[in-house]
């Protein structure tokens, strides 16, 4: 029994022998690593998605020749029309016919519009009975006014020979002077007739509608079946039947800021150029300088007017102007050009976005002429330059981007 215990023992495995387990918490170190370099790639990739894509140009010059005026100052406005109105009736009454439409060209006393004219037709017809009966007492009159001017001579005749008594002679002079009363009064009510009548009339004229001028109706304001009146009284009744605008009195109207407007005088040079038509440059000139200023605005209204009008030409389109120097000046050498789309307005300036190795700079240029979509510039650049033409954002400067071919 004795000799069998100390085999027994040899087989037993003593723990306290075993050195502990150094790596059992190794994989909580593993997934704060990988939780470190997940963060640390995703704020490198986030700072990468903010940064802009860009497209670019270089700065090009090419060969310039010919003479041009020198552009003082840029402005924008709108074309307006000096001859414009909205054709209203003189009385108040209810539309009945409309004969024009948008678009429709008039001429001068054109019939526009009607009016329901019964009432005032019926007096008309009142005042024509009058007059007529008015005139035919006077005619009666007239009659028996020369009858009695035949007795008065025939008793006068009498009454110097002594056939006839001198009451005869009296009563027939009286007769006589009383017709002629009569007359003068039926005369005078003839009179005043032909005025009712004539008043009449021009209350039937008035519900009719005429154009005043000649031009293009732009709108069209009214229906048959509508009140309509020359003043506004609420509810549905209209003040229009259409507008109408004289085409030939189109002008541009533009606001120049009271700093600049020593570089504007009338008659001076323009060349305008609509919104709508870009490419489309018209020469205009400075008809008037309003001789008063916006205060809220410091601004002074300047009108110019078209050398030439074209169907084009709308009103309220929006046009920008470009007020030309006297002198034509002889344009030499090489000039310097660029995409249209990389000129951006800063408040009244033209910049553009330069870009030096990864990040972009911002850059004042002058701009001498725009034609297509092509900038030519003056000054602010050197050839060869390349410039930013779009961006996916909004560029500030020193800001890094990247270009769209990366």
């Amino acid at each position: 029994m004795s000799s069998s215990k100390p085999s027994l023992d040899a087989l037993r495995i003593d723990r306290s022998a075993i050195p502990p387990d150094r790596h059992g918490n190794a994989w909580i170190w593993w997934v704060f690593l990988l939780l470190v370099i997940g963060g640390v790639a995703a704020f490198f990739f986030s700072k990468r998605a903010d940064v802009p894509v860009v497209k670019t140009a270089k700065v090009t010059e090419v060969s310039s020749g010919g003479s041009s005026r020198a552009t003082l100052l840029n402005a924008s406005g709108y074309v307006t029309a000096r001859r414009s109105a909205t054709v209203s009736s003189k009385v108040t009454g209810k539309v009945v016919e409309v004969l024009v439409d948008e678009g429709m060209e008039v001429k001068e006393g054109q019939l526009l519009a009607r009016l329901d004219a019964s009432n005032v037709s019926a007096g008309l017809r009142y005042a024509e009975a009058q007059l007529v009966a008015t005139r035919t007492t006077l005619e009666e009159t007239i009659s028996n006014l020369d009858l009695a001017k035949k007795e008065l001579v025939r008793f006068t005749g009498l009454s110097r020979s002594g056939a006839a008594s001198e009451s005869d002679f009296d009563r027939a002079t009286a007769q006589a002077r009383a017709l002629g009363a009569r007359l003068a009064k039926q005369t005078a009510d003839v009179a005043v007739a032909e005025a009712d009548v004539a008043q009449w009339k021009q209350q039937v004229e008035d519900n009719t509608i005429l154009a005043p001028f000649s031009g293009i109706v732009t709108s069209k304001n009214a229906q048959p079946g509508e009140m309509i009146s020359p003043m506004s009284v609420g509810g549905f009744t209209r003040t229009g039947i259409c507008t109408i605008v004289d085409m030939k009195s189109l002008e541009i109207e533009v606001d120049v800021n009271e700093s600049h407007i020593n570089r504007v005088k009338p008659g001076q040079r323009v060349e305008a150029t609509l919104d709508s038509y870009q490419d489309w440059k018209i020469p205009a000139k400075v008809i008037a300088i309003i001789p008063t200023a916006d205060r809220q605005k410091a601004t002074v209204k300047v009108r110019v007017g078209f050398d030439q009008l074209d169907p084009r030409i709308l009103p309220d389109m929006g046009v920008k102007v470009a007020f030309q120097a006297d002198e034509t000046a002889t344009l030499t050498g090489k000039s310097l050009t660029i995409p249209k789309s990389a000129v951006q307005d800063d408040g009244g300036q033209n910049v553009v976005w330069v870009l030096s190795g990864e990040k972009v700079e911002r850059r004042a240029v002058s701009v001498s002429q725009t034609t297509g979509d092509q900038s030519t510039v003056s000054a602010g650049l050197t050839p060869g330059e390349t410039i930013v033409t779009e961006s996916s954002a909004t560029l500030e400067d020193g800001r890094r981007v990247k270009t769209s071919d990366k």
